[in-house]
């Protein structure tokens, strides 16, 4: 099974960590001197039945005075600023998903929506990153993973509690990714989807309970290594890019007396490129919770 295209697109949903082997929580504290922070790797979309969390991420919370997310969690649900991004993520004038997929994928994509019942006109004007995001959403609703993620439970909890809010980056970066996503292999990325989502009933299943056990060597297998062997750039854009931009914000945060808790998707934490290790290489002490 050819996993890489597939988790490019549910990176935004699931990053999960891939450490080596250790079988605790996601969560770890960063110290230098007086000085601390927590973060927590993520899961952007889970089940009612994933609750509650790992009581680690409670731990930390409970420490922690600011929460620090990818991006602002609260004003991506505004209705009006969905509409206004979404316009970002529709083929230009002019352009024809036809003209940008083979006849064999464009009927493939046919005979799929035939079969969920989805009307071709409702998909066809979107770029095919936003149709790849769409058709895996739509088959993880079949699955019942369609509640309250990690990053959305604690932003709530965080206005609730009184706590103050930050991001690492703005939600035009964010919507940019997904609109560039699979530029060039728009065919690839529409014909991969297709048929990794065939497995997706069983792989969003043993994701989710190496997640939960913390069983990071199999994630790293499932999740990291596909992507970083079979799609380089958007490894490199999706995650090298993005952690080296935030490592300054982060590195800031440790020298103010504030705690913050910096929750991410979780595969931004992995490996030499990780959030985790260049703070580690940076003198910084990094210590699971």
């Amino acid at each position: 099974m050819k996993l890489s295209i597939k988790h490019c697109i549910l990176s935004f949903f699931i990053f999960i960590i891939a450490l080596p082997a250790y079988s605790d929580s996601p969560v770890w504290k960063v110290e230098k001197g007086e000085h601390q922070l927590f973060i927590g790797g993520t899961i952007h979309l889970l089940s009612q039945s994933d609750y509650p969390l790992p009581p680690e991420f409670e731990t930390a919370y409970n420490q922690s005075t600011r929460l620090i997310f990818e991006t602002d969690i609260q004003e991506i649900k505004d209705p009006e600023y969905q509409l206004m991004m979404m316009s970002e993520l529709v083929l230009a004038d002019g352009e024809d998903l036809k003209q940008l997929l083979s006849e064999e994928t464009y009927r493939e994509l046919e005979e799929y929506c035939l079969k969920r019942g989805i009307p071709m006109v409702l998909i066809t004007s979107f770029k095919p990153g936003m149709i790849a995001m769409m058709l895996t959403l739509m088959e993880l609703q079949q699955l019942g993973v369609d509640g309250t993620g990690v990053d959305d439970y604690y932003s709530t909890k965080a206005l609730q509690d009184g706590k103050s809010l930050g991001q690492l980056e703005t939600i035009e970066q964010q919507f940019a990714f997904i609109s560039a996503m699979g530029k060039g292999q728009e065919d690839d990325l529409i014909s991969y989807t297709l048929e990794d989502i065939k497995q997706l009933p069983t792989t969003w299943k043993k994701l989710n309970a190496a997640w939960r056990k913390g069983n990071l060597q199999e994630l790293k297998e499932i999740a990291l290594l596909p992507l970083k062997r079979d799609h380089p750039e958007t490894y490199d854009t999706l995650l090298v890019k993005r952690n080296n931009a935030w490592m300054p914000q982060i590195e800031a945060m440790l020298t103010t007396k504030e705690v913050e808790f910096v929750l991410v998707g979780a595969l931004h934490l992995v490996g030499n490129n990780g959030l985790l290790a260049q703070l580690s290489a940076k003198g910084y002490t990094v210590t699971r919770l």
